[in-house]
């Protein structure tokens, strides 16, 4: 699987980098079509607490999967759309099987 992340307005670590890598590395456990992944980590407002957020879009046949969700922090932001994305997985295994 393929995974680029891009972090806007600051520069993720290394460690954060590995964090974010790794949760999407298991999203391949619900599906082995995922082709690549592209995850934007963004900061705004500097002035909120719940600032940070992450953006993933997973490639998969047919369509893509996409969740955005903002969070105070980058690791709570990812988790929780991973999170969604593994919902967003099942429902199309689940629509392509007929159930």
């Amino acid at each position: 699987m393929n995974i680029k992340i891009n972090s806007v307005k600051f520069t993720a670590s290394k460690q954060l980098e590995t964090f974010v890598e790794s949760k999407i590395q298991k999203l391949g456990q619900f599906s082995d079509d995922i082709i690549g992944a592209e995850v934007f980590l963004k900061l705004e407002n500097v002035q909120d607490l719940e600032n940070k957020i992450a953006e993933i879009r997973i490639d998969i046949p047919g369509n893509d999967l996409f969740v955005k969700k903002q969070s105070k922090t980058f690791e709570e932001a990812t988790d929780e759309a991973v999170d969604a994305l593994k919902r967003q997985i099942t429902k199309v295994k689940e629509k392509r099987r007929g159930i």
